[in-house]
């Protein structure tokens, strides 16, 4: 048989297993547009709902461009010393927050992974329960626990880490679950027990995952403690809506300022460690 012949045969038998995608019908030719149509009528309706104006932007850019003209330059005044010491306060909150939550959500990571934890109905629980915790935001954790331990930096780690103790613990049993059974079959066969199994065959293989999500979540918590701390949870937060509130557009940039090159230094530092910890060779950019 020539090679025509067979490249023809293979077309054919190609065609009749998958004619279906090949040569689609009517119906399935038009699902596509029927749901991009659906979705830019939703998008409509909801741009109609909020009473959407494009005049209404067009009219508040003059506003805007005076705002941008009265914050520059930045300037800092007499409070550079309050703004450092809130600036530290807020990076403690992101890091002390985001450990703790790590530290929290790991045990719980390791009940709710099917490959560690094979009761359906636990393994249910345990995944609802993070879902509940994750499903609040955590400014509304901030407020709640504001109530509770009252108002300073203590009730924002307290939010970070309960917001992030849920995340980590879905990040990191799914984590678990798509780890390699090799190892873990290997230690069993070695003669040693479950823990050992977790301990040595789990944890090395998945722990540069949760090594690179921790680091990315204390850059993420950066910001999200500067948004805490406008409700009363600590940090350079409260001076940042301060100063937004009796127009000192100049304090405002510099804080903005100072905040976006903390974040920028976290994530320069943070991308050192984790090609440091994983080992990658490949030098990062």
């Amino acid at each position: 048989m020539t090679l025509r012949a067979l490249v023809v045969d293979h077309g054919r038998e190609i065609a009749a297993r998958h004619g279906a995608v090949l040569s689609p019908g009517w119906g399935a030719r038009l699902t596509m547009p029927l749901v991009v149509a659906a979705l830019v009528a939703l998008l409509l309706f909801g741009l109609y709902r909020i009473d959407f104006s494009p005049g209404r932007i067009l009219a508040g850019l003059d506003k805007l461009g005076y705002i941008a003209q009265y914050m520059w330059p930045p300037d800092p005044g007499r409070h550079l010393p309050v703004y450092l010491k809130a600036l530290g306060e807020t990076v403690a909150i992101a890091l002390l927050g985001t450990v703790l939550g790590a530290v929290l959500g790991l045990p719980l990571a390791l009940l709710a992974a099917k490959n560690v934890v094979a009761n359906s109905l636990f393994h249910f629980l345990c995944r609802r329960s993070l879902d509940t915790i994750r499903g609040v935001d955590t400014l509304i954790w901030a407020l709640i626990w504001i109530n509770v331990v009252g108002l300073g930096p203590f009730a924002g780690i307290l939010a970070i880490a309960l917001s992030d103790m849920a995340t980590f613990g879905k990040l990191f049993s799914e984590a678990i679950e798509a780890s390699d059974r090799k190892p873990v079959e290997g230690i069993s066969a070695a003669g040693g027990g479950r823990l050992h199994g977790i301990r040595f065959g789990i944890l090395p293989e998945v722990a540069p995952v949760m090594v690179s999500q921790l680091l990315y979540y204390i850059e993420s918590n950066t910001r999200s403690a500067t948004i805490i701390g406008i409700v009363g949870a600590g940090g350079i937060g409260l001076h940042l809506s301060d100063t937004i509130r009796l127009n000192e557009w100049q304090n405002v940039s510099f804080l903005i300022l100072m905040i976006l090159l903390t974040v920028v230094a976290i994530d320069w530092v943070s991308t050192r460690l984790r090609f440091a910890m994983i080992g990658r060779r490949v030098a990062p950019r």
